[in-house]
């Protein structure tokens, strides 16, 4: 499961690593960081999809949130025991009925 998520994360890093600096020009000297780039790629992809390529970063960081959550609920799914154990738990303290009938918490009223 480590590496499921080390190869699910790294992608992802390493592209929104090279839009945030390319987009902002921040290149170290490199080519691949440059706005001139940066601009050319989204105009390539552009072309190939037959859209403009100021359209193209939404419909991305989209499919980045969509295949997120699909990761997390396969996360969920495996961990679904140690969870619901968990949120039981968590459930049988919060509405304990010995909790609710406790001396302190009766009225002193007539």
């Amino acid at each position: 499961m480590r590496w499921f998520l080390i190869f699910w994360a790294g992608p992802i890093v390493f592209l929104g690593g090279w839009y945030w600096l390319s987009y902002y020009d921040i290149n170290f000297g490199f080519l691949m960081l440059t706005r001139q780039i940066h601009d050319l790629t989204f105009q390539i992809y552009g072309e190939a999809l037959g859209m403009p390529p100021e359209a193209i970063p939404p419909l991305v960081a989209r499919a980045i949130a969509v295949d997120s959550l699909v990761v997390f609920a396969i996360l969920g799914f495996r961990k679904r025991k140690p969870v619901m154990a968990w949120w039981q738990a968590r459930q049988a303290l919060n509405s304990s009925p010995s909790d609710l009938a406790s001396k302190e918490s009766l009225s002193s009223a007539p």
